[in-house]
């Protein structure tokens, strides 16, 4: 079907949303919906803040966001890399049932063992996101940030964030990281060039505010999407020097990395800040979290005690931090160890402001543990990643039931079991020792991927060991 024709069909979808009646969902709709803010840090690690155990990150207001709302300690992004991560977000969808299942483009291994399914390089218009449902009740919508939703390519601005239910876009294109660095000039479509040297985390910061100011008095959707703390590591020379003659604990010890990681606290103390001058700090939901595990690669941190990091098939690739304040609702300083995940944003929200959903996700709402009323319906997580990464990733797939996570590994078809309570740096392989368990995980593991439709990798023909080493 032609792009243009897809364009014009899901408009006349929202259109229709708009006059619909809408269902609720379990929950009162209140006369004053609540704003959302939903902070997305990027290749942020689930201990590279202070909250989270680090001694090195120094990170006062963003402890402050955690001490007012919730801290999970058992949060997980969709995928070990980001583009996946941020389509389960916004649709709801595990990235299996996407087909969106590598970071936007993906790295090339023609010589490897397997060949990677023929995976979508973009978020289909067809898909109804979270703004696109708030936009059709009322709230004003805005991305401030990273999108890396689309390819670059002519059709890309198709595939950027005003067709995807946001009424402003400010600096969301097909980057996947700042590619001319964290100083103005930035070069990075819909962001204007403003202040030679202003640093991009401070702008995105600014630009968010305004959006704040602007939509004060009626209900708004912001979706903070920062570049930061992804690669190239770079940041303010005035907050590095305070960190070089800071002592490194437990393989953190990157102090430009430490000053990016600052910049985001302060960013997070702005808004803040502004919200309760506006006097809408007690009607506004704050989610901040990251889309995946930090990048433990050229030293840039650590996510130990788990294993590994960005682009692995282990807790350190998904396990991120999530903190969600909420005012009057949510219990100041309250701890959740119960398994979420990113599908799991969608149907919350919805539920928050009291509608039905119209149409399948895979997310659970997880409204019961914010307002702390009971527990979730849900057995099972799972990932799929049928894609070779620079940071040890082979294709392959992984479900947590309870205590206990399962990895499918494509390659040779072995299967690793751990159990997180007892080993959460995942050394101690189970497989053996409980392969009833193992098998009975796959199963379940293999038949939510049959559901989903998941595209799996197939033998390569062309494969060479010695090519694919180069």
């Amino acid at each position: 079907m032609n792009y243009f024709l897809k364009a014009i069909l899901k408009t006349v979808g929202i259109i229709i949303g708009v006059l619909l009646p809408r269902v609720g969902f379990g929950v009162q709709k209140s006369q004053s919906e609540p704003n959302f803010i939903f902070i997305l840090i990027d290749d942020l690690g689930w201990k590279d803040l202070s909250c989270y155990g680090s001694s090195y990150y120094e990170t006062p207001n963003i402890d402050r966001l955690a001490g007012e709302g919730i801290r999970f300690t058992n949060a997980y992004s969709a995928c070990t890399v980001c583009s996946p991560s941020r389509a389960a977000i916004l649709t709801g969808k595990y990235p299996a049932r996407l087909h969106i299942t590598d970071w936007i483009t993906g790295e090339e291994h023609p010589w490897a063992k397997l060949r990677i399914p023929d995976w979508t390089k973009y978020l289909p218009l067809e898909e109804v996101t979270i703004a696109e449902e708030l936009k059709s009740l009322g709230y004003t919508t805005a991305h401030i940030g990273k999108w890396h939703l689309t390819n670059k390519q002519d059709t890309a601005e198709l595939y950027y964030p005003k067709n995807q239910g946001f009424d402003l876009n400010v600096g969301g294109c097909y980057f996947g990281h700042p590619f001319h660095g964290y100083f103005d000039p930035y070069k990075i479509p819909h962001l204007k060039d403003r202040k030679k040297g202003e640093y991009l985390t401070d702008r995105l910061t600014d630009e968010a505010i305004h959006f704040i100011e602007k939509n004060k008095d009626k209900p708004f959707f912001l979706y903070l999407a920062h570049y930061a703390v992804h690669a190239p590591i770079q940041a303010k020379e005035s907050m590095i020097e305070k960190y070089r003659n800071k002592p490194g604990s437990n393989g953190q010890n990157n102090p430009v990395y430490a000053a990016m990681i600052e910049s985001v606290d302060k960013s997070i103390w702005k808004i803040m800040k502004k919200l309760e001058e506006l006097k809408i700090a007690e009607k506004t939901v704050i989610f901040f979290t990251s889309d995946n595990g930090g990048l433990v690669l050229h030293q840039i941190t650590s996510n130990a005690p788990l294993r590994a990091g960005k682009g692995s098939a282990y807790e350190g690739g998904v396990r991120v931090p999530l903190i969600v304040r909420w005012p009057g609702v949510v219990k100041p300083g309250s701890v959740c160890d119960i398994p979420v995940i990113g599908v799991d944003f969608y149907p919350t929200i919805l539920q928050t402001v009291g509608v039905k959903l119209t149409h399948p996700v895979d997310g659970v709402s997880i409204l019961p543990l914010l307002k702390q009323t009971g527990s979730l319906e849900r057995e099972v997580v799972y990932w799929h990643y049928p894609h070779y990464h620079v940071g040890g990733a082979t294709p392959y797939s992984a479900i947590r039931h309870g205590d206990l996570r399962l990895i499918k590994f494509y390659e040779d078809g072995r299967l690793e079991l751990y159990n997180l309570k007892e080993d959460i740096g995942e050394k101690n392989n189970l497989t053996l020792k409980s392969s009833k368990k193992a098998l009975e995980l796959y199963k379940t593991l293999d038949y939510r991927l049959k559901s989903a439709k998941a595209q799996m990798p197939t033998l390569n023909p062309d494969y060479s060991p010695e090519k694919e080493k180069r």
